[in-house]
């Protein structure tokens, strides 16, 4: 669930640690209304969402803020990002609820016994399994699971570690990147951006199509390259069974992981409905999803206590990509109560009005790639930088719905290169595959990524995707 489960992973790798990383921007935040005027467009209503008149940018004093409202600003930041932080929160400990159903993991076993004589089909199951799941509930820290489970049936089929890490991580990944439904990056990104919860989905299945078929057959290709030649395969901490091995039959699903399944799925059906229908938003979204949580751990014949203990700890796991949401939220505080947001506004689409117009999209995306390695939480990513890009991209010519998917994109595609990243060198470790062997052999489907990203955001911008 969203990348580092919103960071669900500790923010600190390789002794880089978000929260200081953050501070210390607050800190910069404050130090620049110093030195930076402040200033203010024209705003006007337009279709029932708010936007900056070009033209219109009057530049004034600047307007220091006093050190203390350094740590003033951490709480305010905290309140102005409650809707998003809470929603956050329920989502993963609805997850925490169904993880604990046991449902999941007993469909993906069942899955991967039933495909063992036919493992040439189990690559393009599984993958869209994993696709499926990050596309629809931002799967990404639960991967480690299914990494212990699947690597091991990828080197007892003939194949290695890396391939049966692939199945599962960028299965996952060009899910979570096309964000069909995905309520931690695009429900986030949308919300802020003030955009029909969940509009563009016609777009973005086209995309989770071409993503998940890319990928696929990347792996098939890497998998059959293997098998051809087993002294190219890298077996991590699973050598021994490359010889002899077998797999132990899995226990059958039960009636009560049929149903949870089946209620899991109505869920998404209801939101489809519920959106569409009577525009639902954060507030119903979390109340769907809490619902349906509850019912699925009565269906698993959880007692009320332990279904509270599971929402606890699934939001708890969400923990600290809920604080990184209110801290990147008070360096918006800063900007506002100093009145320098429009200034870096009106500078940042004068330095635009150099690139070309097909091309200011791409811009965007390569900035949101690049941020990810700092902030490596999607909902936080999305606090950070859609207030800026929202008002940005009216500017520039862009539409608001693009610079969600530029987002959406740069968040995703970093989600399985950057060390920052816990869940990744976790399942790394796991799996026994160095992170510079793991490097190597994405790289060229990391150029894949990014090339059929900037088609589809150079597409994006030559149709308007909107609605606006």
């Amino acid at each position: 669930m969203e990348d580092q489960k919103a960071n669900g992973a500790s923010p600190e790798t390789k002794g880089l640690n978000a929260y200081v990383l953050i501070f210390m921007l607050i800190v910069a935040s404050v130090a620049l209304t110093y030195v930076v005027p402040s200033g203010e467009f024209e705003r006007a209503e337009v279709n029932n969402y708010t936007v900056v008149v070009p033209g219109t940018f009057e530049s004034g004093e600047t307007n220091p803020l006093a050190p203390f409202d350094v740590f003033k600003s951490i709480h305010a930041g905290m309140v102005k990002g409650a809707g998003t932080i809470f929603f956050i929160l329920i989502i993963g400990g609805s997850f925490g609820i169904l993880q604990a159903t046991g449902a999941l993991d007993s469909f993906i076993r069942m899955v991967a016994w039933r495909m063992r004589n036919y493992p040439k089909l189990l690559i393009p199951i599984l993958m869209f399994i994993f696709a499926a799941m990050g596309s629809l509930m931002g799967m990404s820290d639960e991967t480690v699971i299914y990494v212990a489970i699947v690597v091991p049936l990828a080197v007892t089929l003939g194949f290695d570690a890396i391939t049966g890490f692939a199945i599962v991580m960028l299965g996952a990944n060009v899910g979570f990147l096309s964000a069909v439904m995905n309520p931690f990056t695009v429900a986030v990104a949308q919300g802020i951006a003030e955009l029909p919860t969940y509009s563009g989905i016609g777009y973005r299945l086209i995309i989770f199509v071409v993503m998940y078929t890319a990928a696929t057959l990347f792996v098939m290709w890497y998998a059959a390259k293997v098998q051809r030649d087993p002294s190219k395969r890298v077996l991590g901490n699973f050598a021994h069974m490359a010889e002899g091995g077998t797999l132990e039959r899995p226990e059958p699903m039960n009636k009560r992981h049929q149903l949870i399944l089946w209620t899991f799925l109505m869920n998404f059906v209801v939101l489809i409905w519920g959106v569409i229908q009577y525009e639902w938003y954060v507030e119903e979204i979390g109340g769907l999803f809490l619902l349906f949580a509850v019912i699925m751990g009565l269906i698993g014949a959880m007692k009320p206590g332990k279904i509270a203990d599971q929402f606890v700890d699934g939001a708890a796991a969400l923990m600290n990509g809920a604080l990184i949401i209110g801290l990147a939220q008070a360096i918006l505080v800063i900007f506002t109560n100093a009145g320098i947001m429009d200034t870096i506004l009106y500078h940042a689409s004068n330095a635009l009005d150099y690139v070309p117009t097909a091309l200011t999209a791409v811009g965007m995306f390569v900035f949101q790639l690049f941020l990810n390695f700092l902030v490596p939480s999607g909902s936080g990513q999305a606090a950070l930088t859609m207030p800026l890009f929202a008002p940005l991209s009216d500017m520039i010519g862009v539409t608001r719905q693009t610079s969600v998917l530029a987002f959406q994109f740069g968040d995703g595609i970093s989600n399985i290169i950057f060390p920052t990243v816990g869940y990744l060198m976790a399942a790394l470790a796991l799996a026994g595959i160095p992170y510079g062997k793991w490097l190597r052999w994405f790289a060229p489907f990391l150029l894949i990524e990014i090339v059929l990203a900037s088609v589809f955001l150079i597409i994006a911008q030559m149709i308007q995707y909107g609605p606006f």
